[in-house]
């Protein structure tokens, strides 16, 4: 999948780059909020305020942007895989370190061809195949705990969040060129807190302490690391394709690892640091395949 035209690649790069340094950031942040807040109240607090800030920015040029149904529909589109990666992500940073979450949601790199694969009905190229073996081998030096062969509950949670992530990179990569950006991402973050707004009361015992950083987390995440980085991430994906899109995602777990380091003292031993490493080169692995003459859909 190629974007039209010629233009220059290197400020999306930089933008994109600038976001996974953003949400690299926010892990050991989110961790701690979620010891003063339930799951989906944090989650819808975190989008209704991002809803809130986009609203107030994108809502009175509203008619402006064409094709305004289309958006919509793609926007909606893409808001179901965002929640169900946010959900599934921040539930399972209960209950795994920060860096774990990190490097297996990273594996949401390696989901997006195999999505092309499934959506296009093409055959996943062999360096494809051989990506994800080697991110599956790495996951099990990550995550699995003692001698048992069992995830922790955490680890497989965050699984589900990294196939979810892998699904919204593949929607934008596939909507982004032809649909307006403001509205997508308006769109996305708004039936993202809206689900979260419906269900934070039932699903689960809410709970909401309004601590000195929940206050923090939710200014961070809210607006920096929502209302900006998903309209950064929307606007780059018309210029970039898929695979430099992955490429770029790949690089979060490595600024969540230090950033969980430097704030938190929270390593990785070698086996996992090992786990971690594999994860890395599976998805680069999987990512950095030699071209054919045929397009690739992941492409």
């Amino acid at each position: 999948m190629s974007r039209p035209g010629a233009q220059s690649t290197w400020k999306p790069t930089v933008a994109l780059l600038l976001v996974v340094v953003n949400w690299g950031a926010t892990f050991t942040v989110v961790k701690e909020a979620l010891e003063d807040a339930s799951t989906l109240a944090f989650l819808a607090l975190r989008f209704s305020l991002a809803s809130v800030v986009l609203a107030i920015v994108l809502v009175p040029r509203w008619g402006t942007f064409h094709p305004l149904a289309a958006s919509v529909r793609a926007g909606l589109l893409a808001g179901l895989a965002l929640f169900g990666g946010y959900f599934f992500q921040t539930a399972g940073l209960r209950y795994t370190s920060a860096p774990n979450s990190a490097f297996i949601t990273s594996l949401s790199v390696v989901a997006v061809p195999l999505l092309a694969a499934f959506v296009y009905r093409s055959v996943p190229r062999p360096a494809e195949v051989a990506g994800v073996a080697l991110a599956t081998c790495g996951l099990a030096l990550l995550t699995l705990q003692g001698q048992g062969p069992a995830m922790g509950w955490g680890d497989l949670l965050t699984l589900g969040c990294a196939f979810c992530f892998g699904a919204h990179v593949f929607v934008l990569a596939h909507f982004a060129p032809r649909c307006s950006f403001e509205v997508l991402s308006l769109t996305q973050i708004g039936l993202t807190a809206v689900i979260a707004l419906g269900s934070f009361w039932w699903a689960e015992p809410a709970r909401i302490e309004w601590t000195a950083r929940l206050w923090l987390a939710l200014g961070v995440t809210g607006v920096l690391a929502t209302a900006l980085a998903f309209s950064v991430q929307t606007w780059a994906q018309k210029h970039l394709t898929p695979l430099r899109t992955a490429l770029i995602l790949a690089m979060e777990p490595v600024f969540a690892w230090i950033t969980s380091y430097v704030a938190a003292g929270e390593s990785l031993s070698p086996r996992r640091a090992t786990g971690a490493m594999l994860i890395l080169a599976g998805v680069l692995l999987a990512e950095l395949k030699p071209s054919r003459r045929r397009t690739h859909p992941s492409t």
